[in-house]
């Protein structure tokens, strides 16, 4: 067994293989977060597993979110206690046991604008979500209220006449992309066969029974079957979709929300901390992000296209008017270097209002053989899972374990704080400066050595990548070899963040990580050239589409970008 679950280009072959060679246990559609953690779920319980991807692990909404882990304030407003607390428990087994080394505490400033009743109203709520969190070892602070004259000193970037007073207060952050990517690297690690670039086109079935599904890989055009005891389907935003290919309706309804965000440099706002700011629908954050400000979000009904979300113009602004409410130096439109559009998949229900509705999951059995799971939030993601597994196990009817995860680290988890502890070491090791080894650290944990093996072998990786100094050319390789990325867009996006962390979206490092990538992957120049022109009229598509004025201009515009090409054609 891959103790550290490899997702080399080997693995894949090796995964395709196994997928068609027996019926398995659980097969699960769909690479987000929910799926990737149904995935180790399974098993992590001791059934064969396989987990279909029709893209790239995160690449709908789990790629897309704000980034937080955590229980969700403003869901206290609505009396939502039991979804706070499960998020909240799920927030400290991140921090403290299943991800150390990707998930870390944030603090956030929540400004008060009335002098008496706010301060008690909202202290009240922020002190029943420390309670809710619990105390122990591990444990984030606890929150404090703060003068006006205290919080301008943490957060001179305030307006001094936008607030009275403050409260400040923990939670926790991640990089969602890559910690989905790691939950399904944790499931290969245990045995599931895990594909992405996998479509699945249809359904097998025996009688009135679903038996597997039909899938096409994408990245050699062939089409092959998969046999399962039960299919999970977890495809989020896409779930109604997936059912359709039954040809039965499903038990619940899937609505599509949209929530932008923008990516804006640290220097633009000098703060020492996160921002919450109340608007007039819904609450606005102002998250650290590295050298980089998150800034969002919004929240529409969405109906188009689910596969290429577009932030548009009048998203952009709206934003930027209710962020500049506060600050003393308002951000511009040439401030902002990234922008990011994905949607939430919310249970539909009876509010008008897609921020009124519920986040919580739910799991049904539409058709023999098939469980669905949807809603919920990122960070309830294992509960999500284990609750689909469970009624998978049920329909199974044999005697299976129970869900074990919460005691299952992440790779790259296990003896994190030691080699935190041993940074400098790793520093005079390698030749690297001890800020570079942090940052890596913070994006492998445990696994760093595996990246640094690479640069040992080949020195020249450890310069960064052109346009986007904070990462290395090791890591480009790195996301070829073990990470599972098969284009540059993968990288680029998702592997690292160069393409919202960069003024010009990654169009500088585009053709370098293209030339590592090929290095791996065997791409001939003409398949470099591919690559290269599919990902800038990507970027060239979205930022047009930024500039139109209503989603149905901005989709229209966002799909004339093809999607990525298999660079291996089918002969």
């Amino acid at each position: 067994m891959d103790h550290t679950g490899t997702l080399s280009p080997t693995a894949r072959d090796e995964a395709l293989v196994a997928l068609t060679a027996a019926e398995l246990d659980v097969v699960v559609i769909g690479g987000g977060v929910v799926g990737a953690g149904c995935a180790l779920d399974a098993t992590t319980r001791g059934l064969s597993t396989g987990l279909l991807e029709m893209r790239d692990f995160a690449s709908g909404t789990s790629s897309r979110s704000s980034k937080l882990i955590h229980g969700g304030l403003r869901y206290l407003e609505m009396l939502d206690f039991r979804l706070v607390r499960e998020a909240l428990r799920e927030r400290n087994l991140l921090l403290r046991r299943l991800a150390p080394h990707l998930v870390r505490p944030v603090r956030f400033l929540y400004p008060l604008t009335r002098r008496v009743w706010e301060r008690g109203y909202v202290g009240a709520g922020v002190t029943l979500y420390d309670i809710m969190a619990g105390r122990g070892q591990g444990a984030l602070p606890r929150h404090r209220q703060l003068t006006r004259r205290a919080a301008l000193r943490i957060c001179p970037a305030l307006r001094p006449d936008s607030l009275v007073g403050a409260i400040q207060y923990w939670d926790a952050q991640v990089d969602d992309a890559r910690h989905t990517m790691f939950v399904a690297r944790t499931a290969a690690a245990y045995g599931a066969h895990v594909l992405t670039r996998a479509q699945v086109i249809g359904f097998l079935r025996e009688g009135g029974r679903i038996t597997g599904v039909r899938v096409r890989d994408l990245e050699d055009d062939r089409e092959f079957e998969v046999r399962a005891r039960q299919v999970v389907n977890a495809t989020g935003a896409w779930t109604d979709d997936t059912q359709a290919m039954i040809g039965e309706r499903g038990q619940f309804r899937v609505r599509a929300s949209k929530g932008i965000h923008l990516v804006v440099p640290r220097d633009r706002i000098r703060s020492a901390t996160g921002m919450i700011l109340r608007t007039a629908t819904s609450v606005l954050f102002v998250i650290p992000w590295g050298r980089h400000w998150i800034v969002g979000t919004t929240d529409t009904d969405w109906t188009l296209d689910k596969a290429h979300p577009a932030a548009t113009s009048t998203d952009i602004d709206y934003l930027l008017r209710e962020v500049n409410k506060v600050l003393a130096t308002p951000l511009r439109r040439d401030d902002v270097e990234g922008i990011y559009a994905g949607l939430r998949p919310l249970l539909a229900g009876e509010s008008e209002l897609t921020s009124k509705l519920s986040r919580e999951h739910l799991v049904a059995t539409p058709v023999p053989g098939v469980v669905a799971v949807a809603g919920g939030k990122y960070t309830t993601y294992r509960v999500m899972a284990a609750d689909a597994v469970d009624a998978a196990v049920h329909n199974l009817g044999a005697a299976v374990p129970p869900s074990c995860t919460d005691q299952v680290p992440l790779v790259g988890a296990d003896g994190y704080a030691a080699l935190w502890n041993r940074r400098a070491t790793l520093a005079a090791e390698s030749g690297l400066h001890v800020a570079r080894v942090e940052h890596l650290l913070s994006r492998y944990g445990t696994l760093v050595p595996e990246v640094l093996e690479l640069i040992q072998a080949d020195p020249g990786l450890a310069r960064p990548v052109p346009g986007a100094d904070d990462y290395l050319r090791a890591e480009a390789r790195y996301a070829v070899e073990a990470e599972g990325a098969r284009h540059v867009e993968d990288v680029l996006t998702r592997r690292t963040r160069i393409s919202i962390e960069t003024f010009d979206r990654g169009m500088t490092a585009v053709r370098p990580v293209a030339t590592l990538m090929a290095d791996v992957l065997g791409w001939t120049d003409e398949q470099i050239d591919r690559e290269v022109d599919s990902y800038r009229l990507r970027v060239e598509a979205e930022v047009a589409s930024q500039d139109q004025p209503d989603d149905s201009t901005a989709e229209l515009i966002r799909r004339e970008a093809p999607d990525v090409v298999p660079v291996v054609l089918a002969s």
